[in-house]
């Protein structure tokens, strides 16, 4: 009993040995008539995708900086509140500003008193003028003073919306709507306009940011007339997030820079995403996947391609049974198992699917289907005789 049930667990392990080694492109049986399995070219469907890294940010994503040094006094929002345009953040030590305001404000209320008098004399002068009490010199003279009254309270009325609008820079607030980011200064800091307070992101919709070869961005101008147009034309797009999941709604791009990164060779991308749930955060890292469907291509297994010095190759089988070391070329994307087929085959033609490795251009073989060249496998394992199992047991 021992013995054949070792028997038979050999005998699957043979099986299953000989079918794996003769599964690939490489490897064929030793079955003879140089007998090869043939595929027909045929056009079908194809979808592949593409992946780009990918940063994401806020519709608007705004760097919050004092205009003016102070010390902060007050916070008066929490990381990830979310806030709107003008609604007020921090407030900073203003005592120095204010004193500047109350200062001005009396400067303006002098220029103001300055102003009536001059208007008096002026006013006064001109009555005597007209009953000819005094001459041309004496009105000329407190006109000009009503004058110079006036441009000095014109003066100090700037200086005071000057003092003001000083003031009104302790008192920082938001110019756009959005979720506050991280808080990193507390109350008491001493800060002034090099030190970035917080972020103010508008996470409604959500900008990411992805790059393509310049030769793809070129072969896409082409084609579809120009950037714009292959804005228009460029597929939706999905959005892989950090923990490997898909985001639940697709991207479209909005976007192709027109300037070439010198650096990497590459053009930058922008795609728009919604965010109803507030998922995506700026700042945040992902994965975009561009998916490319065809209605008509050939695709064809890697397994049966063969490259030589960045070169592809495959064994197509002609009218005379004779095979032919056949160059061809395929879309840069894959997706890790099989090509698309650009140039170097056409529908109805046939290639070689496996044993590939012991074929020399122009010999002779006897095509099969991939369907016989299976059964064959199989009847090859199971006529293992039972003495080279029990030779494999001794060894």
């Amino acid at each position: 009993m021992i013995i054949m049930k070792k028997y038979k667990m050999l005998l699957a392990a043979a099986v299953s040995a000989a079918l794996v080694s003769c599964g690939g492109g490489g490897g064929r049986p030793t079955f003879g008539d140089n007998e090869y399995p043939v595929e027909t070219v045929k056009n079908q469907s194809s979808s592949l995708q593409t992946t780009y890294p990918a940063t994401i940010n806020g519709i608007q994503d705004v760097e919050i900086r004092p205009k003016a040094s102070g010390f902060i006094t007050k916070i008066c929002v929490t990381e990830g509140q979310a806030v709107g345009a003008g609604q007020l953040l921090f407030v900073l030590d203003n005592e120095t500003y204010q004193a500047q305001v109350r200062q001005a404000q009396a400067t303006v209320n002098t220029a103001q008193s300055q102003v009536n008098t001059a208007k008096l004399t002026y006013n006064n002068s001109k009555q005597l003028y007209d009953n000819k009490v005094i001459g041309d010199y004496e009105l000329q003279t407190s006109e000009n003073s009503l004058k110079s009254a006036e441009a000095q309270l014109a003066q100090a009325q700037a200086a005071l919306a000057s003092a003001k609008e000083s003031l009104s820079f302790c008192y920082v607030k938001s110019p756009a709507k959005g979720v506050v980011g991280t808080l990193p200064y507390k109350v008491g800091t001493l800060v002034s306009g090099s030190n970035v307070l917080t972020h103010v992101a508008d996470i409604s919709q959500m900008e990411v940011y992805f790059s393509v070869t310049e030769k793809d961005m070129l072969e896409m101008s082409k084609q579809d007339g120009g950037l714009q147009g292959a804005v228009n034309n460029y597929p939706s797009v999905k959005l892989q997030l950090a923990d490997g999941s898909t985001y639940a709604y697709e991207g479209k791009v909005a976007a192709i820079s027109g300037v070439i990164d010198q650096a990497t060779g590459s053009v930058q991308l922008k795609a728009h995403f919604p965010n109803p749930e507030k998922l995506l955060k700026s700042g945040g890292s992902g994965t975009i996947i561009v998916p490319r469907s065809s209605a008509s291509a050939i695709v064809v297994p890697q397994s049966v391609v063969m490259e030589v010095q960045n070169k592809k190759f495959i064994y197509t089988v002609g009218k005379d049974k004779k095979v032919k070391y056949t160059e061809i070329k395929v879309n840069p994307q894959d997706d890790g198992n099989n090509y698309i087929v650009t140039e170097g085959l056409k529908e109805g033609d046939q290639y070689v699917t496996n044993g590939i490795t012991k074929l020399t251009d122009g010999m002779e073989i006897v095509p099969i289907t991939p369907q016989r060249y299976q059964e064959k496998i199989k009847e090859q394992a199971k006529e293992m005789s039972a003495g080279d199992i029990v030779g494999a047991m001794k060894k």
